[in-house]
C-alpha cells in the first residue's frame, strides 16, 4: 500500500476546509439590559409600578435593611431613620403589608440565632407600629443564621448578616 494516495487525500481535504471561512456579522444584537422587577412597559420605556416591591426598594435606597451589633436587637438612631422612611412609604400605600425578616451571623446555636433574629424583626415591627403603622399590616419571621447575606467568617461579614430586612407583600 502506497502512502501517496493518502497524502493526496489529506491535502485535498485541507484545501477544501481552508476555503470555508466564517462570514463576518454586519451588526451584533444589543447587550441585554437589567431585568425590570415589577414594572410595566410603556412603548420603549419601562417604569416601576408604584406601590410594588421594586418601588419600595427603589425609594428606600438601602434603607429597607437595618443592622445590629453582636447579640443586640435595639433600634439605634441610624435604624430609626430607616424605619421612619419605611413608615412614610407604608402610610402612602395603606393597603400594602410588609414582612420583616430577622437574621443573625453564623456564631451561636441555631435555636439562639432563630430567637435573636425574631427579636430583631420584632423590634423593627414595634418601631413601625410606634410610628402609626397598624400591627396587622406587619408580619415577622426569623431566619437566624440560615440565610446569610455574606458568606465569610470575618467581622465585616458578620456585621452585614446581623440585620432585619423589610419586604412588601400583597
Amino acid at each position: 500500500m502506497s502512502l501517496k494516495p493518502n497524502i493526496v487525500l489529506v491535502a485535498a481535504l485541507a484545501l477544501s476546509v481552508a476555503g470555508c471561512g466564517k462570514k463576518e456579522v454586519d451588526t451584533l444584537p444589543p447587550a441585554p439590559g437589567p431585568a425590570p422587577i415589577q414594572s410595566q412597559n410603556q412603548g420603549s420605556q419601562t417604569r416601576i409600578v408604584p406601590g410594588s416591591q421594586a418601588d419600595f426598594s427603589n425609594r428606600m435606597a438601602g434603607l429597607d435593611t437595618i443592622y445590629f451589633d453582636t447579640d443586640q436587637f435595639d433600634i439605634d438612631d441610624e435604624d430609626a431613620v430607616a424605619l421612619r422612611r419605611q413608615a412614610e412609604w407604608l402610610r402612602q400605600y395603606p393597603a400594602k403589608r410588609a414582612r420583616i425578616e430577622g437574621y443573625t451571623d453564623e456564631r451561636g446555636t441555631r435555636e439562639y440565632n432563630l430567637a435573636l433574629g425574631e427579636r430583631r424583626a420584632t423590634a423593627a415591627r414595634n418601631y413601625l407600629v410606634s410610628l402609626g403603622i397598624a400591627e396587622n399590616r406587619l408580619t415577622v419571621i426569623s431566619y437566624g443564621k440560615e440565610r446569610p447575606a455574606v458568606l465569610d467568617s470575618t467581622e465585616a461579614a458578620w456585621a452585614r448578616n446581623r440585620r432585619a430586612v423589610t419586604l412588601t407583600i400583597d
